[in-house]
């Protein structure tokens, strides 16, 4: 099958085309700079040059394409009205472009603020609607298109798509524990995140192209939820570094940005997903990541 791929040379992304590739998928792949340009070409890739900005230029690689998994995402936490307003327009895009070809939209999602006070599953629908929602509603605006003749297929990731190289969430709290000289965690600890390793994330992907039904919301989660204490003890461990508990007061400041996240429970199943798909996570778990060295580089 031929596919377009937004964040292509992206962390996850990355491990998206590479599985696609190694299965006898044919990838375009969209690149904003010359060096990502040229990674994806070594790969066997061939390149759109643009943004998510580029409108025209995600409609031109949609229509020349028989599915589109939409990957990328501006990650502007510190100003979100734009990613989420520059997200919306690239789903209403791609949308447009498959109205009526019947062809798979796959597009990343999350499980931030789905259901409150227990794990999220598939069955959820997302409360998200309209352009100030976030990641600007955009998982409910894509399985709309299915009114139009389009495929569409949620994909939501675990908050850590961990492994080497891994540059997200995980790297972004070890940095902050070596800056810090301990490896902090919220309050008590108990909050929990759902974790994937980015291997297995990449095949359920690929497997959801080739097998999900329209309409479909998958779950790349391998661990329902590690307490965010077990994840600071293992960066801990990792790093040679004292464990503590943030008091709420202090969380802010003592994590940045990434504090307000830290402090969620974002808890998930994958049960649905793996009957539906035949999907069985293979990967390290979190910790044992962790344990392993994947994120010895961070600084």
């Amino acid at each position: 099958m031929r596919v377009f791929v937004t964040g292509a040379s992206g962390w996850i992304g990355s491990a998206v085309v590479d599985e696609l590739l190694a299965t006898g998928h044919e990838v375009s792949g969209l690149a904003r700079s010359a060096a990502s340009a040229g990674k994806l070409e070594a790969k066997g890739v061939r390149v759109r040059r643009g943004d998510l900005d580029d409108l025209g230029g995600l409609r031109v690689g949609a229509e020349k394409a028989e599915a589109v998994i939409h990957l990328a995402n501006k990650h502007d936490f510190a100003n979100p009205a734009v990613s989420n307003a520059a997200e919306r327009a690239a789903v209403q895009a791609i949308g447009e472009a498959l109205a009526g070809s019947g062809r798979p939209f796959l597009l990343a999602s999350g499980i931030a603020g789905v259901t409150q006070g227990r794990p999220v599953t598939e069955a959820d629908a997302s409360p998200a609607h309209g352009p100030d929602s976030p990641r600007g509603g955009s998982e409910n605006l894509a399985l709309e298109f299915a009114a139009r003749g389009v495929h569409p297929v949620s994909l939501r990731f675990s908050p850590t798509v961990h492994g080497t190289r891994d540059h997200g969430f995980i790297a972004i709290l070890a940095g902050i524990a070596r800056q810090k000289g301990v490896s902090g965690y919220p309050g008590d600890g108990t909050n929990r995140w759902a974790a994937v390793h980015v291997t297995d994330a990449a095949r359920m992907v690929r497997l959801g192209l080739e097998k999900a039904p329209s309409g479909a919301r998958l779950h790349a989660v391998a661990e329902e939820g590690v307490p965010t204490r077990e994840i600071a003890e293992a960066i801990g461990r990792a790093f040679d570094l004292p464990v503590a508990s943030i008091p709420a007061d202090d969380v802010q400041e003592h994590f940045g940005w990434i504090g307000t996240f830290f402090t969620l429970n974002l808890a998930a199943t994958s049960t649905g997903t793996q009957e539906l798909l035949g999907w069985t996570p293979t990967g390290p778990t979190l910790v044992e990541d962790l344990a392993g060295g994947a994120y010895s580089t961070v600084r």
